[in-house]
């Protein structure tokens, strides 16, 4: 009986589930492991919207079934954040679509709007659901090269012409896993009128939009003509940790919201009730104290984790947003190697940088999801290593 499929075979093991194996195994050998890997907050969700919830799971209107495009009040609240925060005015009943966290659409895209055969263009190194979700729904995935060098922008004078004939979609990823880089205005207003030359769908995951340190980021929304080649992708997961909760939205062009809602329709019943009202509550305190400390205590770790590696003798980068910093390799190391040794001689989980793509090769991925104390505990047992 065959029990997979060829497309499922097709695809690389998933990067976060192997590393999570290896972790699996140190800690089960009773080692100290320091994990720096996979980016899940590992402070609790702020008690505001814990108390929003359990009101909202006693409300007996919120035991049944959700409806396809959500909660009408949790609409609303993303339309008056998206107006508060970046100035955009957005129609709540069109341009506004919950889902069960930023992955579920920005995975369910490529099914709504390509089909067989069609290219969809993918950030190198990226976020690997971008290309998996491409080829499940039968496209053909083009990957373009970010670099150090273009601060990790996309060059779009670079694609091949046969390639853009046929792409029907482009993810964007700004502020960007994993190399914490922030788009510009300048970047979104010529991204947005390439596509719109091109017939191309813009898909900008913002996920991190609200882990910022200095200068807030800005939302491709802002730019004029962006509704009608672009859809953005956001999440309650990292600004609020709520990453286990699974509630996001998309919004942006209404015809791709129309088409996401038809997926949703046959292939899940949407949201929960009680928990599309936390995550209302949640946006309506985006600029409450305990979210602003959530953005300090990264700030703080930020910044000892970049002292710390430059003192350890890694080239590190300073981020401006997210909670990762990308930091090179030693020299004549891989990504993988080095990882490997971080973990077998320093009791230290990272993430390498291939396994975003070849272009994320020479690169690894440190989260800042462990306290100070541990960040410089990681970066004193790098110290040891010699390389």
């Amino acid at each position: 009986m065959q029990t997979q499929s060829d497309r499922l075979k097709a695809l690389p093991p998933y990067l976060f589930a192997e590393i999570d194996k290896k972790k699996k195994a140190a800690i089960a050998a009773g080692r100290p492991v320091i994990n720096l890997g996979i980016g899940d907050p590992d402070t609790p969700t702020p008690d505001f919207i814990i108390q929003a919830a359990q009101k909202a799971v006693a409300d007996p209107a919120t035991h049944q079934y959700a409806l396809d495009r959500g909660d009408a009040g949790f609409r609303e609240t993303i339309a008056e954040f998206f107006e508060k925060r970046f100035g955009v005015a957005l129609d709540p009943d069109t341009e506004i679509l919950p889902a069960q966290g930023s992955k579920e659409t920005l995975s369910h895209l490529p099914l709504a709007i390509m089909n067989p055969g069609d290219v969809g263009l993918s950030p190198d190194p990226g976020y690997p659901v971008y290309n998996s979700s491409i080829r499940f729904a039968g496209g053909e995935v083009v990957r373009f090269p970010i670099t150090k060098d273009s601060g990790y922008l996309p060059d779009l004078g670079a694609f091949d012409a046969k390639d853009l004939r046929r792409a029907k979609l482009i993810y964007l990823n700004y502020p960007n896993n994993p190399t914490a880089a922030a788009a510009t205005r300048a970047f979104y207003e010529a991204v947005v009128a390439w596509a719109a030359a091109r017939d191309i769908l813009i898909a900008q995951d913002a996920a991190y939009s609200e882990v910022y340190f200095e200068q807030p980021p800005i939302s491709i929304l802002e730019i004029a003509g962006a509704r009608d080649v672009a859809v953005e992708f956001h999440s309650c997961s990292k600004t609020f940790n709520m990453t286990g909760w699974r509630c996001g939205w998309v919004a942006g062009n209404p015809d791709v919201i129309a088409s996401l809602v038809a997926i949703k329709s046959n292939m899940d019943n949407g949201v929960f009730g009680a928990i599309q009202r936390a995550a209302a509550a949640a946006i309506r305190g985006y600029d409450r104290p305990e979210i602003h400390a959530i953005r300090t205590l990264y700030r703080r770790r930020r910044d000892c984790l970049v002292a710390a590696l430059a003192t350890a003798g890694l080239d590190v980068n300073r981020p401006d947003a997210t909670f990762y910093v990308w930091v090179a390799c030693p020299d004549g190391i891989d990504s993988r190697a080095f990882c490997d040794r971080l973990l077998a001689e320093a009791d230290i989980v990272a993430t390498p940088g291939i396994g975003y793509g070849p272009h994320g090769e020479g690169f690894i991925r440190f989260a800042l999801t462990v306290p100070e104390a541990k960040l410089e505990e990681a970066a004193e047992r790098i110290k040891g290593l010699k390389f």
